[in-house]
């Protein structure tokens, strides 16, 4: 007979994560909150991903990459990635800092800010859908703000 050479671990405690963990209900919730939101932009070619972007990137004075990958929660790398193909749709620019031309800035092209502006009403409608689903989104907006 084969002895199987890891150690079991009990059923109950898959249990106890899947009905407990704060990490996976809001992997969950995330996914599902963007499978929802990539629906209500597919007409604009747009993901809700890509919102989050364009919308970082209206701004008076264009931010950084590291400002916006950090108020996005996202990795450098992560964030050009993503941005290529908003680059390449001709939406976003990299330009050099006025300043320290080293730093590179993003900004929103005229395309860009028309396609963004579009794009809100569509949010509006299902951010308000979503919200009505909700029982306190106040309540739930201060407790992810909390863990972050």
């Amino acid at each position: 007979m084969i002895q199987d050479s890891h150690p079991s671990l009990p059923s109950e405690v898959t249990l106890e994560v899947a009905n407990h963990c704060l990490c996976l209900h809001a992997q969950r919730a995330a996914r599902t909150l963007a499978r929802r939101f990539d629906g209500a932009l597919r007409d604009l070619d747009l993901t809700s991903g890509q919102f989050s972007i364009l919308m970082a990137l209206n701004r008076r004075e264009p931010p950084t990459v590291g400002r916006v990958a950090r108020g996005l929660a996202m990795d450098r790398t992560t964030l050009t990635a993503n941005l290529k193909p908003l680059v390449r749709r001709g939406l976003v620019r990299s330009v050099a800092d006025k300043a320290d031309r080293r730093v590179r800035r993003l900004e929103l092209t005229a395309d860009g800010t028309r396609l963004l502006a579009s794009a809100v009403p569509v949010w509006r409608r299902e951010h308000a859908a979503v919200e009505r689903d909700l029982a306190d989104a106040d309540r739930l907006r201060a407790d992810l703000r909390a863990l972050s």
